[in-house]
């Protein structure tokens, strides 16, 4: 599978580990390798995962930010999931994770993520994007740079477009 990271299309070598209805987040199996595993699971293994290195979180876009408050130095890598187009908690987790609680490593979105929402995920904080496999991946690249500027302060730019822009004295 490929995603955007940065900007840049390349190969994907994490997996979503995603939970069976026959699964519980305690007795879970995580495989070796990269994997981004639920939440859930994380706060029921946290003793045991946390010696990891190779290990990223998810977030449901009905699960908050908070959640992870005290585990992001040990996280290079958390996903928020988009369960649908239409559901933009996903932007808010995002933005609390870099803007309140100085998120530093990958942020990804993952699940129903469309190239119409890149640039808007882009200015929120994600770095990274899983797009559905149904999309051209390199077309949803371009929508990271739909739109030259922005007006609105957000993650990626602390000032708003008026105070970014010197003025002249008049005529």
């Amino acid at each position: 599978m490929m995603i955007i990271k940065n900007k840049t299309v390349m190969e994907d070598d994490w997996i979503v580990l995603r939970l069976s209805e026959s699964d519980t987040p305690e007795n879970v199996a995580i495989p070796s390798g990269k994997v981004i595993v639920p939440l859930k699971v994380w706060q029921a293994q946290r003793d045991t995962l946390q010696r990891r290195t190779d290990l990223g979180v998810w977030l449901a876009s009905d699960q908050r930010a908070e959640d992870l408050q005290n585990d992001l130095e040990a996280l290079s890598l958390i996903a928020v999931d988009f369960p649908k187009f239409a559901d933009g908690r996903g932007y808010s987790i995002a933005y609390r994770l870099r803007a309140r609680f100085g998120y530093h490593g990958e942020l990804r979105a993952i699940g129903d993520v469309l190239r119409d929402q890149l640039f808007y995920m882009q200015r929120v904080g994600f770095n990274a994007f899983a797009p559905r496999p149904d999309k051209d991946i390199h077309d949803a690249l371009k929508g990271l740079s739909d739109f030259s500027l922005s007006y609105q302060a957000s993650a990626d730019e602390a000032l708003p477009l008026f105070r970014r822009v010197q003025r002249g004295s008049g005529p």
